[in-house]
């Protein structure tokens, strides 16, 4: 059942009212008695609750698949990526302890 907006135009008084809508609207103002007019609303938003309204949720199997091979290569890359850092950084490590120990000898 949805809700309704009146106002009354004797008292400017703004209400809402829990009715059917197949209810008449009402005509009488509760608190001055005067005449009310039903407004126009912007309607009840929308509420999702719980999980399973996410767009991948829907998804084709061949959606899942294609987008996990994606995943599993974009890993695998990132690892090597990180190992070839890991291997600079142990070079550049070696060199500067080689030329440390170049620069004591020669003193």
């Amino acid at each position: 059942m949805p809700t309704y907006d009146y106002k009354c135009l004797a008292c400017d008084t703004q209400f809402e009212k829990f009715q059917g809508i197949t209810a008449p609207p009402i005509e009488e103002c509760p608190e001055c008695g005067g005449k009310v007019k039903r407004l126009i609303g912007a309607g009840a938003g929308l509420i999702f609750k719980g999980s399973g309204f996410y767009i991948t949720d829907y998804r084709s199997e061949g959606y899942k698949e294609s987008a996990k091979k994606d995943k599993d290569k974009s890993d695998s890359s990132d690892k090597s990526k990180s190992s070839d850092k890991r291997k600079k950084k142990e070079k550049k490590t070696e060199t500067s302890s080689e030329s440390k120990s170049t620069s004591t000898a020669s003193a």
